[in-house]
């Protein structure tokens, strides 16, 4: 068996340092904890600067994580912290709102509901959190969609005759989803039922997940089955306090 790359070893150390720390570190905190000499460190640190895994802050001289190893791990986010960080705005957004509201992120090219707050009445209600809904037919999927790449390969399948099935038609939503922060979904998916999303942001300014109100079409779309602003503006509100507390800078 052949050993272990020692340069490897330490450069994984300092990340996993700089990822359980309570924010930036100096170089001489990081090699006095991993017990390694100053240039050995700061040489380390350079490259994974070079790469984009780690960020120096000009003014401190002090880093922190990269924006570019954050997006490598958006395929393995850590789900819980995601869900933590919303709840003290998806259940305030489920009162204000008066619909449910769903916290959702990428997985193996679908969204993944990772949490779910039920319309705050006496109706009966299903827990979503853990489903898996498709991309292009839904407002949290089309909000995540239109920050990724590679959808031209998709499978646009056609749920219902308001299903965008046509990739002009998606490209389209896509381009309003980015250009307004915020994306619908009208009986897309499902007959009678409307959503409304906007993308959370994390380190960056990566779109790591996104959250939106969903419900009848007549509570959530106005007369011209176009969203009532107020939802979308409470939806891109919620979205705008949890990227803040996800590493994102004020937008």
């Amino acid at each position: 068996m052949p050993g272990t790359v020692q340069s490897i070893e330490r450069a994984a150390a300092i990340l996993r340092m700089l990822a359980g720390g309570p924010g930036r570190l100096g170089l001489s905190e990081i090699a006095r904890s991993l017990d390694l000499a100053k240039g050995t460190t700061h040489g380390i640190l350079r490259t994974l600067q070079g790469v984009g895994f780690v960020e120096q802050d000009r003014t401190s001289g002090q880093y922190q994580l990269g924006a570019a190893l954050l997006h490598l791990g958006t395929s393995y986010l850590d789900i819980n912290e995601l869900r933590s960080r919303s709840i003290n705005w998806a259940d305030p957004l489920a009162v204000r709102s008066g619909e449910a509201v769903r916290i959702g992120t990428v997985l193996e090219g679908q969204v993944l509901i990772v949490h779910h707050v039920f319309r705050p009445d006496d109706t009966f209600q299903t827990l979503d959190v853990g489903s898996l809904l498709p991309l292009h037919a839904t407002a949290l999927g089309k909000v995540l969609l239109a920050y990724q790449a590679g959808s031209a390969k998709m499978d646009l399948t056609a749920y219902t005759r308001k299903t965008l099935s046509k990739m002009s038609d998606l490209s389209k939503a896509l381009e309003h989803a980015r250009e307004t922060g915020w994306a619908a979904d009208v009986e897309e998916l499902t007959l009678g039922q409307a959503a409304v999303a906007a993308p959370i942001r994390g380190y960056g300014g990566l779109v790591i997940g996104a959250i939106g109100v969903s419900g009848p079409v007549e509570r959530i779309c106005d007369s011209r089955y176009a969203p009532r602003p107020h939802l979308v503006t409470s939806v891109r509100d919620a979205a705008r306090a949890i990227s803040r507390e996800m590493g994102a800078a004020r937008r």
